[in-house]
């Protein structure tokens, strides 16, 4: 029998009996499917009971409203707890839930991703949704300004990520009391007890220490878990996010596997669940759903932590950079965001601590109610950019660019939850200088290359620069953008166009015999060793490939076939993944068969040293791409 109740009327009793169901159906989908976690599923089935039917403000048959509650399972492994919640709510069929979860070509896949439209982030890599999630929270708080709350499933294996504490320490840091992470203390992880196993006071006093108010309840008891959800509400004003340490039993409800090791990630066979579901109670197939989400509008903007709530600055002019005018590009990033800022009021930007060498401080002078300061805390910026982004915001997250390799799990599953996001990352190669490898981004362009669906732009001059910035603000997916340190002469007048997926050719004659190829400080080396190819009767054609991915193959193909296949790529960067696999996947691609392409990069570890020192070391100046180029005229 199905019936419908609100949350006037969902008493505790129907409460234990949708926790039953859950159980059940955990056990039933994941056995359909012959893997699983149902045994994670089980022990935070009275949790999401609880808050299911009379605390989580949601309309599910809206799921895109503005005021709706926000519910993220940190720890995704436990999909079939969350598919079982939503067949409970009456959004996924029992039909779906047995024999589309974990199936080829389905919406219920193994851990949870937003092809789902109540799921705002796919989970399932540990440690990464109490992050995103306050990047959700802080958007609620500071931009959308609406009491949504954000409630996140934790596990108690993935507190052993230090991303878990970077989210703690931000949340309070930014008085997130829209924030409550839900601790599910089962104690056994995938191989054995957790670090900390059922001692809660150890979990406690980390938590309180990174600022959290902290509520320990037994996390099978309906009463406790209730009344430490209601405290959630009568806090709203704290200004500190709420940690619920929930002491469960792993495999609850079924004797058999309750607190067992070796039963992680394990579904149960045929006859193991027929027992379980009948120690149950049998198949149930109610429909509960509970409050719905109250109107609201957005209020007041509040300051943030360190600012204060002022009127931003007038409108700046677009920056113009002259022909030959030196300027660095990461400070024409920051030149064009402030542009790009006053133009739309949802573009927001973020930053780990280097603002001031990323020149993202222009755009947190200009509109500091739009910027968010994440310290040094890389895996914590990019959680936070992407929770923003889940909100509907254009998010900006720049830091140096060698730190986003710290951060690269929260980008490649930025990319599987299907979030918009725009990178800048400074200060790469060895053009560097002085500061030494520990600083030298060489492997960026290969790891940004990597992910699905990703745009990877490499301008040379601030007028590129700026119009590559305007460019990812309505570019979908991960785009990301390199940046030097030193300043370089302006190559393109104001107002040229840099499409993404295009390039330009910057010497090209009816008479070109090979084809020099960079993009940042390696084009301008290109561009001084055509000039001296060209006082030796060598003509060049230079091309500035300003867009790493996607390539324009075109060009290419173009250049290959007048050069008669010669061609030079020469990139700050290590020879894997970079701009030269990108030249060379393309003609591949393409079916050029006749190249002679020439690759020079940065192959062995670098140290200290002036710039025109360790770009001569590399063998990727000006020198050395003329030297390469003569080479290939010898053959």
């Amino acid at each position: 029998m199905t019936t419908t109740e609100s949350e006037s009327t969902v008493g505790l009793d129907a409460v234990a009996e949708l926790a039953a169901q859950l159980r059940v159906d955990s056990v039933r989908c994941s056995t359909s499917a012959g893997s699983g976690h149902p045994t994670s599923s089980m022990s935070a089935a009275d949790l999401l009971a609880v808050l299911l039917t009379r605390h989580l403000r949601y309309d599910w048959d809206s799921p895109g409203l503005p005021v709706n509650d926000h519910l993220i399972f940190s720890k995704g492994h436990a999909s079939p707890l969350l598919y079982s919640a939503y067949k409970a709510v009456g959004v996924v069929s029992d039909d779906e839930l047995l024999h589309g979860y974990r199936r080829f070509g389905q919406r219920l896949q193994g851990h949870p991703t937003p092809v789902l439209p109540w799921v705002d982030v796919a989970t399932g890599s540990l440690g990464q949704g109490l992050p995103d999630g306050v990047g959700v929270a802080l958007a609620g708080k500071y931009l959308d300004r609406l009491p949504y709350r954000v409630w996140v499933l934790c596990g108690d294996s993935e507190l052993a990520e230090g991303s878990i504490w970077e989210a703690l320490d931000k949340a309070s840091y930014y008085k997130l009391s829209n924030l409550i992470a839900i601790v599910d203390i089962n104690r056994l992880g995938q191989r054995g007890e957790t670090e900390l196993g059922w001692n809660t006071a150890a979990y406690e006093r980390r938590a309180e220490a990174f600022g959290a108010r902290v509520i320990t309840i037994d996390g099978h008891g309906l009463d406790e878990i209730d009344a430490a959800f209601s405290a959630v509400a009568g806090a709203a004003d704290s200004g500190q996010p709420t940690v619920i340490l929930a002491k469960t039993i792993k495999g609850r409800g079924f004797s058999e596997i309750e607190n067992k090791d070796g039963w992680h990630g394990k579904a149960l066979p045929t006859d193991m669940a027929e027992r379980a579901i009948a120690g149950l109670g049998g198949v149930r197939n109610q429909v509960v759903r509970g409050p719905l989400p109250e109107a609201a509008t957005p209020g007041p903007v509040p300051a943030k932590p360190g600012t204060a709530a002022t009127p931003s600055a007038p409108p700046p002019a677009p920056p113009v950079y002259e022909v030959g005018q030196s300027v660095a590009t990461r400070k024409a990033y920051g030149d064009a965001l402030v542009v790009l800022g006053a133009r739309d009021d949802r573009v927001v930007a973020l930053d780990s601590e280097v603002s001031n060498s990323t020149h993202a401080d222009e755009f947190a002078r200009t509109f500091p109610d739009r910027y968010f300061e994440m310290f040094i805390a890389e895996q914590q910026m990019i959680a936070s950019a992407t929770g923003l982004a889940v909100r509907g915001y254009k998010v900006f997250a720049s830091t140096f660019a060698a730190f986003f390799t710290r951060a690269y799990d929260f980008i490649r599953m930025g990319a599987i939850s299907g979030v918009n996001l725009k990178l800048a990352g400074s200060h790469a190669g060895v053009e560097i200088g002085a500061d030494g490898p520990s600083q030298m981004a060489l492997e960026d362009l290969a790891m940004m290359r990597a992910v699905h669906g990703s745009t990877v732009l490499y301008p040379s001059d601030g007028t590129s620069t700026a119009a590559l910035v305007a460019e990812m603000a309505g570019t979908p997916g991960i785009s990301y953008l390199r940046t030097t340190r030193g300043g370089y002469p302006g190559l393109y007048p104001a107002g040229e166009k840099f499409p993404v997926g295009g390039s330009k050719v910057l010497r090209s004659s009816g008479t070109d015999q090979v084809t020099l190829i960079g993009a940042g400080v390696t084009l301008h080396e290109c561009l001084h060793a055509a000039s001296m190819l060209g006082a030796e009767g060598i003509t060049a054609r230079v091309i500035d490939l300003y867009s790493v991915k996607p390539v324009d193959t075109q060009t290419l193909v173009a250049a290959m076939e007048a050069t008669s296949g010669r061609i030079v790529v020469a990139e700050d960067h290590h020879p894997e993944g970079g701009l030269g696999s990108a030249v060379a996947d393309a003609l591949l691609a393409a079916g050029q068969q006749n190249v002679r392409l020439t690759h020079l990069a940065v192959r062995e570890m670098p140290g200290s040293g002036s710039e025109s020192e360790l770009l001569a070391w590399a063998g990727i100046d000006a020198d050395a791409i003329a030297a390469a180029a003569r080479k290939l005229m010898d053959r």
